[in-house]
């Protein structure tokens, strides 16, 4: 039997390709019901029979991808340092004409979810509170957080020092922010924000960036 003959399999996800033959689930698919279990339950839940319960498939097909739990969970973590980390450092790289308009590319991965998973971050910081290699891997990412932010200030002529700061006061008080899970309206957060962007940066922001980073913010509100 050729590929084409074989039954396409059904997936949740109309986008992605179908499956075919005895194929029911990928890898990927693995890894995006381990994240869901990992943020809703912690990390000892994440269990490969439970996984597979999840999936309606035998543990054999998780073996087809993962030698162990621990590569699994290895899998996680790269997983939580390309969704956070490395859209944080590529956003702060963003080309912007002011440092009010670099902030709102900051800004920018906390308000849109698809480049910040918010709900990993805190569940892989509270996994890092029982395991010491985890908590290596926090440290490391946060340091490479801040180099990003720091490195933003800099090239808009704060000097080491200043953006040092001034890079801790953002990231930290972001951080901050979601792990006191403070809710408001979105409009509430937009109004004080040439406040905010005056307290990072110690400069007024142009009319124009606020009206870009509000129309930002309440359009990712209104998705969510």
């Amino acid at each position: 039997m050729s590929k084409r003959d074989l039954p396409i399999l059904h997936r949740d996800d109309p986008e992605k390709e179908p499956l075919v033959g005895h194929i029911k689930v990928t890898r990927e698919d693995w890894l995006n019901v381990a994240r869901d279990v990992l943020v809703s339950d912690g990390v000892a839940e994440v269990k490969v029979l439970a996984l597979g319960q999840r999936l309606d498939v035998s543990r054999s097909s998780f073996y087809w991808y993962f030698k162990s739990r621990k590569h699994l969970l290895e899998a996680l973590l790269d997983d939580w340092e390309a969704r956070n980390t490395r859209t944080i450092v590529a956003q702060c790289a963003l080309p912007a004409e002011t440092i009010g308009e670099a902030v709102g590319n900051f800004f920018k991965c906390f308000l849109n979810p698809d480049l910040f998973d918010r709900g990993l971050d805190f569940a892989v910081r509270e996994w890092s509170r029982r395991d010491g290699a985890v908590r290596q891997r926090i440290d490391q990412a946060d340091r490479e957080r801040l180099a990003a932010v720091i490195q933003m200030f800099e090239r808009h002529g704060f000097t080491p020092y200043e953006a040092d700061v001034r890079a801790r006061i953002l990231y930290y008080m972001q951080l901050g922010y979601h792990a006191l899970d403070v809710r408001e309206p979105m409009q509430a957060r937009c109004d004080r924000l040439a406040g905010y962007l005056k307290g990072f940066t110690g400069q007024e922001a142009s009319d124009e960036v606020l009206a870009t980073m509000i129309a930002y913010a309440m359009e990712q509100d209104g998705k969510q």
